[in-house]
């Protein structure tokens, strides 16, 4: 495997990654409409995929070939 291929395979799980965040802040959008507060542990799993993600998108970059100038 090159590190291309291995590159598209991060983003790939950057955008999973993506999605389950999306998914932590639809979960805590419906706590707010049925109890006035967001469970804080959501909130935090939100984050911490977040901040995951940035951090896979940011491998994929380093390992994606430099574009020709």
């Amino acid at each position: 495997m090159g590190t291309e291929e291995l590159a598209e395979r991060l983003s790939a799980i950057a955008e999973e990654l993506a999605d389950m965040a999306l998914d932590r802040l639809h979960q805590a959008s419906e706590q707010v409409g049925e109890s006035g507060t967001p469970d804080p542990r959501v909130l935090a799993e939100e984050r911490q995929l977040t901040r995951a993600r940035r951090a896979v998108e940011k491998a994929a970059g380093l390992l994606s070939p430099a574009p020709d100038r």
